[in-house]
């Protein structure tokens, strides 16, 4: 079973996915002032690979800069690439 749970200290944070409770990948950031959150990196396990997890990482980054009314700056390579191809979640785009 799946999960991904978000861990963010005001300055810093990471959406962190669950395999059986086991991390098998995740995607961290920091804060830039209070709107605005920097995807720096996304790493899912060698184990792990093939299965989907980096989108569904990503998935909870829109989700969560939607809920939290803030915008993402991407950095990571993974992240502006589906920024480039996904046009429904351009809202979050900084």
């Amino acid at each position: 079973m799946e999960s991904i749970k978000v861990e963010d200290n005001g300055k810093k944070g990471r959406f962190v996915l669950l395999h059986d409770s086991k991390e098998a990948g995740e995607m961290t950031f920091v804060w830039d002032g209070e709107n605005k959150i920097v995807i720096e990196h996304t790493y899912v396990g060698k184990e792990f690979g093939g299965k989907g997890y980096a989108k569904k990482l990503m998935k909870k980054a829109v989700s969560y800069a939607r809920e939290n009314e803030v915008k993402v700056v991407p950095v990571c390579s993974f992240v502006v690439s589906m920024f480039e191809k996904d046009e429904s979640i351009q809202d979050v785009l900084a």
